[in-house]
């Protein structure tokens, strides 16, 4: 038998892939299986990671969807319309996906309906920090909510495409009857019983299940909509778990990734995007990495959008990141960008 790997692309080899090519640019995109064009409405969600691709898009003149804008309403402000196509915050977990469409079309109404901050402002349990100040009544917060959630079924179903950032598995969740919120409820509310919510970290098989039932529910009412998928190369910025920080951010990651990896095989057509491989790979020597070692830097956030919008915005101008970095405008530029919307900072100490 003749061996099996003589002729194969060199993308296939470590060393013609990776290793030779460190000093000047990993891509490790072979192929993208589409594009996307100028008149694509486009929507993204996930975690904070989602929002670099989003002002990417809008940046390069692409139609970035969004259903969500901001109107005086009694009690809603000014923030962060427009930073998420509605105003949805941050989707750190697929369980957390799954339940905004259910909600969004009434076929999953939890339990909990607002949370009470000590300052007694009145807060969304699913987007506890989406305005500073809260709501000054429950009534304003569930009027703003039917708005929101109205928005949330028009992106689902006009998007063109919809690209899904992974970042979590751990989650905080309803007692009564598993609603997961984006953070843990005693971080950002008062007065809150601990029989109310406990502690989940979603399994591989779990976060399969997520997005093959999301992927379900969007073909039901957009089946022409394309999907990418990546996973956030960010590292959890603390756990809950009995362990250290770096076992679980590892053990996180690497669950995401199977998921992904088994759900792209069971639905040929979907897009896998490798942010977290650009990123974390050793071909980088962690240079992507602000000093914190956990905030990317914008030379990194730079580097994967410059990849992201050659394989599939089909910008010709993208190239790889020059060996001597970016230049001062472009640092400029590429650190406003790299100013991201993120709710994890509530629970550190």
């Amino acid at each position: 038998m003749a061996n099996p790997y003589h002729g194969r692309p060199d993308y296939t080899f470590w060393r013609q892939g990776v290793a030779d090519r460190a000093l000047s640019g990993v891509d490790p995109v072979v192929r993208a299986p589409f594009s996307l064009s100028r008149g694509d409405l486009i929507a993204t969600a996930g975690s904070c990671f989602a929002q670099h691709i989003s002002r990417t898009l809008t940046e390069r003149g692409f139609r970035y969807l969004v259903t969500e804008n901001f109107e005086p309403y009694p009690g809603a402000t000014n923030e962060n319309y427009g930073v998420f196509p509605a105003r949805f915050g941050n989707i750190y977990t697929t369980r957390q996906l799954v339940q905004l469409f259910d909600r969004a079309y009434r076929a999953f109404v939890p339990k909990v309906d607002y949370w009470v901050r000590q300052d007694r402002a009145v807060i969304d349990p699913f987007r506890p920090r989406i305005q500073t100040s809260g709501f000054p009544t429950a009534d304003n917060l569930r009027a703003d909510r039917e708005r929101h959630l109205s928005a949330v079924r028009r992106m689902f179903e006009t998007c063109d495409a919809f690209i899904f950032t992974l970042g979590l598995t751990e989650a905080w969740i309803s007692a009564a009857d598993g609603a997961v919120f984006p953070l843990a409820p005693g971080a950002v509310a008062s007065d809150l019983a601990d029989s109310d919510y406990r502690f989940h970290n979603f399994s591989t098989f779990e976060v399969v299940d997520d997005l093959i039932g999301f992927l379900d529910r969007l073909n039901s009412v957009n089946p022409t909509a394309k999907v990418i998928l990546t996973v956030s190369p960010v590292p959890l910025i603390a756990t809950y778990e009995d362990r250290h920080v770096l076992v679980s951010t590892v053990a996180s990651k690497s669950i995401l990734r199977a998921a992904v990896e088994e759900v792209i095989r069971q639905k040929p057509g979907l897009a896998y995007f490798p942010s977290y491989e650009i990123v974390t790979g050793p071909q980088t020597g962690g240079r992507f990495y602000a000093p914190d070692l956990r905030e990317v830097t914008a030379e990194g956030v730079s580097y994967v959008m410059s990849l992201f919008s050659r394989h599939y915005l089909g910008d010709g101008e993208a190239s790889l990141l020059p060996a001597g970095g970016l230049n001062a405008e472009d640092l400029r530029r590429m650190t406003e960008l790299a100013g991201i919307v993120c709710d994890e900072t509530a629970i550190v100490r």
